[in-house]
């Protein structure tokens, strides 16, 4: 419970987070809430009792994707965009910039349309990301509201609980009428696999890619991913998230990195 009071009252001020904190030990089931953060243009909607708060924690308290690129991004995808906080973040950071939030799974993709609603730059989507287009399933593997993950259909099961649709990368660019990405972001528990197996038609149009491998869940990711980047030029590490970036858009301490290496990628935390 300390440990719970000091990181809200930290992220909310004293008064909302100690507030939030006793709601979340008394409420039996999920609970919304709204909260405001410095910095972040407008309020945020989270569900006690769920991953919410710890996804807030990792996002902005943590900063995990707040790593800076040499050029200013005008394109963002954030596949796995969950309730929206990574896409809410990049969208304070980046206003200018135009930021797709993929989320396949119906009650997050709820809040996600609520939280991104203020944003003009934000579209939000309720899609998966996957290796071709085609129908999926969304599971609940009992890993709490960040862990949905999707599937094939099996066609042995005669009823589809829970459908999506799915899209690639080339094809979800093709739609939006872009022609480069500068910033992917994935966090789709395990369909990396499938998504960077069929790279080769969009990585070139990619600068910087944040990951985040689900090989415990899936195995494949990490030698999918790495196959598929060959062509960055550093790796940085920032909590779970592996972040690959091309040479145009390395700064100058990512540059210093990886030539201390000999040209090798660097690696950074």
């Amino acid at each position: 419970m300390k440990r719970r009071l000091r990181t809200y009252t930290k992220c909310f001020g004293f008064v909302p987070g100690l507030s939030i904190a006793v709601q979340e030990i008394f409420v039996q089931k999920p609970k919304e809430v709204v909260v405001s953060y410095r910095n972040v243009n407008h309020p945020i909607h989270l569900r006690l009792k769920t991953s919410d708060m710890l996804t807030f924690v990792h996002v902005f308290l943590r900063g995990e994707y707040d790593v800076d690129i040499a050029k200013t991004p005008t394109v963002i995808v954030d596949a796995g965009a969950n309730i929206g906080l990574t896409s809410i973040f990049y969208a304070n950071k980046y206003p200018d910039a135009k930021i797709i939030a993929l989320e396949p799974e119906s009650s997050n993709f709820a809040l996600l349309k609520k939280n991104v609603a203020p944003y003009k730059n934000i579209l939000a989507v309720n899609k998966a990301l996957w290796g071709e287009n085609t129908t999926l399933e969304v599971i609940d593997p009992g890993l709490d509201k960040w862990g949905f993950q999707t599937r094939k259909r099996n066609d042995e099961e005669p009823v589809v609980k829970k459908a999506v649709e799915s899209i690639t990368i080339d094809k979800l660019m093709q739609d939006s009428m872009l022609n480069h990405i500068d910033i992917l972001k994935i966090d789709i528990e395990g369909a990396e696999k499938e998504v960077c197996e069929t790279a080769s038609a969009w990585i070139d149009k990619v600068g910087m890619m944040a990951i985040e491998l689900h090989d415990r869940h899936k195995l494949g990711c990490s030698r999918s991913f790495y196959n598929a980047t060959n062509g960055f030029d550093a790796e940085i590490h920032r909590g779970e998230n592996v972040f690959v970036v091309k040479r145009s858009y390395m700064t100058e301490d990512m540059l210093k990195a990886s030539l201390k290496k000999d040209g090798n990628n660097a690696c950074l935390n």
